[in-house]
């Protein structure tokens, strides 16, 4: 798998659990555009919808963010599959578009793959990623994802048909 780069939060960041208290923060992070661009979610999100996802998740859902001076500049979490799939977790991961390439989203994939694998004990993890994303995908290949196969047409954005890339990580594998 290679050395997995493995950092603290940067100066002045925590990572912690998610809040109902922290709805409004999440909710202006998925109104930045760039925030946005890279996620499949629509314009104008509403409060109320932060409101109901945070409410709705799961026993076994692990959801985190950065705080940076009272601010939420990033999100992260981790959704366990159920079934015959209750070993693979399914990632999602965001930045602040004024705090990209930071180093905030390497703390919240630290945080993430540790979770996953220290105290989930999930064999698998899963993540889609747009093509174009590069700055993502070279985050993900340092913590061990490969890519997987190409999705055609995965979603419309901006006008236009964008691809993504399936990619996924198996430990010990």
């Amino acid at each position: 798998m290679g050395s997995i780069v493995r950092r603290e939060p940067p100066p002045g960041v925590r990572v912690r659990e998610a809040r109902l208290s922290d709805a409004e923060g999440l909710t202006a992070l998925a109104n930045l555009p760039g925030f946005r661009r890279n996620t499949l979610r629509l314009p104008y999100q509403r409060l109320e919808t932060a409101k109901r996802w945070l409410e709705g998740l799961g026993p076994d859902d692990v959801q985190i963010v950065a705080e940076l001076e009272g601010t939420v500049v990033g999100s992260a979490g981790i959704q366990r599959g159920k079934g015959r799939q209750v070993h693979v977790g399914f990632l999602g991961i965001g930045v602040h578009d004024d705090h990209v390439g930071r180093g905030i989203g390497t703390a919240l994939m630290a945080a993430l793959v540790d979770t996953a694998d220290d105290w989930m004990d999930l064999k698998r993890l899963d993540l889609t990623v747009f093509t174009d994303n590069e700055r993502a995908v070279a985050l993900y290949r340092r913590f061990g994802f490969v890519e997987e196969g190409v999705r055609r047409a995965y979603a419309f954005r901006e006008g236009r048909y964008v691809d993504a890339l399936q990619m996924g990580r198996v430990r010990g594998a």
